[in-house]
């Protein structure tokens, strides 16, 4: 039978003995995430060291069919559950799981079988679907909802979050691949081992991964928030860096975008800054929502503009200019912009 997404996780948190699972979907990380999820509510742990999961090759189960049967059936040194897993599994192994769900019995290991996105035709989907007692679970490409981000935390050991920490980290989950999300939970988890305290915005702005504009934020500021006089050490720090005028450009325009966009939705600009790609976390959205509303929408237009301008001079071939005094003036005159 087939699952739905609601019901396919309550059985990956507490998957009771079946025939066979089978997880598939078109990501391999959020697949591969399923199948361990399942494997370690299923057997507990220990289960390599105790040889209570055996791994047949997709190859192996085409050449023999017999065999993936035969390895369910096989009795183990230790006691508890056990699973036989096959990977990577195209419609090729259908007539080996055909056969280990025709021979399965009470007592069995658990086949467990993962595969890529398989179509509705798909001679393997179609047999785990039509059978009583096995189970399909796609997995799809959406982002964790909150149940989902919720179960996560609670892996990672957090059960104490702040409403802001909840809002940025689903922002953070829509950004972020599975793989990398749960590892930021983690190091979350680690950062408040020992500190019963809820966990705020600020602590996920800290954990979480560093970008591009994290990297310049501290120019990009100075010359948002008028502050004129850090402008010049902070252009020979990045220049002494290796960052090229252009890139800071390119930052800068898209920081001033972002504000532009938070300065014009109905929304607000925290709300706004909350739905960028990457997501704006914590202290930084704090500023950039104080900078949005304090240049606003037309002054806005006016600093895209004037960074537009920068950059098609950097890009000329006629300009003679040092490219790093030509950002510097371009940062200069934004600073003058923001304290009219």
């Amino acid at each position: 039978m087939k699952l739905s997404a609601r019901n396919a996780r309550a059985f990956l948190a507490r998957p009771e003995p079946r025939p066979a699972a089978l997880i598939y979907g078109a990501d391999p990380m959020r697949v591969a995430l399923k199948r361990a999820d399942m494997l370690a509510a299923l057997l507990g742990p220990g289960a390599d060291a105790e040889m209570r999961l055996e791994r047949i090759d997709p190859g192996e189960a085409r050449r023999a069919p017999g065999a993936v049967a035969d390895a369910l059936k096989a009795t183990g040194f230790f006691p508890g559950p056990r699973a036989v897993l096959i990977e990577e599994a195209g419609d090729g192994v259908a007539p080996a799981v055909s056969a280990a769900l025709g021979a399965w019995a009470e007592g069995d290991a658990t086949l467990v079988v993962t595969a890529g996105a398989l179509a509705a035709r798909s001679k393997l989907r179609k047999l785990v679907e039509g059978h009583a007692a096995a189970v399909a679970l796609p997995v799809y490409d959406d982002p964790p909802g909150r149940a989902e981000i919720e179960a996560e935390l609670a892996r990672a050991g957090l059960s104490h979050v702040d409403r802001a920490a909840m809002a940025d980290l689903e922002a953070l989950a829509r950004a972020l691949d599975p793989g990398d999300f749960r590892r930021t939970l983690e190091k979350i988890a680690l950062y408040k081992h020992g500190d019963p305290a809820p966990l705020t915005s600020e602590e996920v702005a800290l954990n979480a991964p560093a970008t591009i504009e994290a990297a310049l934020d501290d120019v990009l500021r100075a010359a948002a928030e008028g502050r004129q006089a850090e402008i010049g050490p902070l252009m020979q720090k990045l220049e002494g860096q290796g960052v090229q005028p252009v890139a800071i450009v390119i930052a800068a325009s898209r920081h001033f975008r972002a504000l532009h966009a938070a300065a014009s939705d109905p929304a607000g600009p925290a709300q706004a800054l909350g739905r960028q790609r990457p997501p704006i976390f914590g202290p930084r959205r704090d500023a950039m929502t104080a900078q949005a509303r304090s240049w606003g929408p037309r002054k806005l237009e006016q600093a895209l503009r004037l960074l537009l301008d920068t950059d098609l001079a950097l890009r000329s071939a006629g300009q003679t200019a040092p490219q790093a005094a030509l950002v510097e003036r371009a940062f200069v005159r934004l600073a003058v912009m923001a304290r009219r």
